[in-house]
């Protein structure tokens, strides 16, 4: 049972000079996060289909025993509506996820504010996601052509692969929406996000999966020691209830998320034994 504190992201111009030491070569910053927290969240992949390359180096520069959280592309949660989305996952697992091996941690799925609850077709969503590598490798296999050339489709040695989901549509208060979610095994992912969005507290998996934007403001308000307080105590009691806990900081507008991550990390080291690095 471990707790993993970490970023959503890593490579933010403010950064550099405040988080970063001044100078530090951009191609050393995602091993500088690795030394301080054991997790980042890789948004990237959220905006368009990264590499195999990228992702094999970001595995290089990381220690053992980290962990990457990996968002799915905007392409299959904001422009398809999880809709006809076979080709296109397939085609985001054969863009190097796989590559990261034994550090693959959860995958996000953000869906949009505008897509309301529709338990259909969530439901033939969360049913499409492979539940193991060796799944993750046999749905790549059937990428389409754009892929071909760059494509990873090794699975290594099969392990499980889980998923979350985070909604933003107040139609997803709906009881019927957590046991759904239960059914198939996904986390719902709690969201602090200054009220602007629902903030669902319900356990669905065997694992959590928490996203702190701001609690002031969205994407810009800092975390003070009385938050991330309150924090520590909520992920310790959840951390009570389920196997692990993810938290990942999406505050970096006013360069807040870093140095939040490390506050809550060394305030969950006096509550609870967490893993090194965490």
């Amino acid at each position: 049972m471990t707790v993993h504190v970490g970023i959503s992201g890593w490579r933010y111009g403010p950064w550099r000079g405040t988080f970063y030491p001044r100078g530090l070569p951009q191609r050393e910053e995602l091993g500088y996060v690795a030394a301080r927290l054991g997790t980042v969240e890789i948004n990237g992949s959220f905006y368009s289909l990264q590499t195999p390359t990228s992702y094999r180096r970001w595995y290089e520069q990381t220690p053992q025993g980290f962990l990457f959280a990996v968002k799915g592309p905007r392409f299959v949660t904001h422009m398809k509506k999880l809709t006809d989305v076979g080709t296109p996952l397939a085609n985001f697992f054969a863009s190097g996820v796989l590559a990261l091996g034994e550090k693959l941690g959860p995958v996000l799925w953000q869906l949009p504010p505008t897509l309301a609850f529709d338990a259909g077709r969530l439901e033939r969503f969360l049913r499409l996601l492979p539940r193991t590598t060796g799944e993750a490798a046999r749905l790549a296999a059937g990428h389409d052509e754009r892929l071909e050339g760059r494509a990873w489709t090794e699975p290594g040695p099969d392990r499980p692969l889980r998923h979350a989901v985070e909604v933003r549509h107040d139609s997803y208060r709906d009881p019927a929406f957590p046991d759904l979610a239960r059914a198939c095994d996904v986390a719902v992912v709690v969201a602090d996000t200054a009220g602007r969005w629902p903030f669902l507290e319900v356990i669905t998996a065997d694992f959590l999966y928490v996203r702190l934007h701001g609690d002031a403001e969205l994407y810009v308000s800092g975390y003070d020691d009385v938050a991330l307080a309150e924090w520590a105590l909520r992920v310790r009691r959840w951390h009570e209830e389920v196997r692990d806990v993810y938290v990942y900081f999406d505050n970096d507008a006013k360069v807040r998320a870093p140095f939040d991550a490390l506050g809550l990390s060394g305030r969950l080291a006096e509550l609870l034994p967490v893993r090194e690095g965490v």
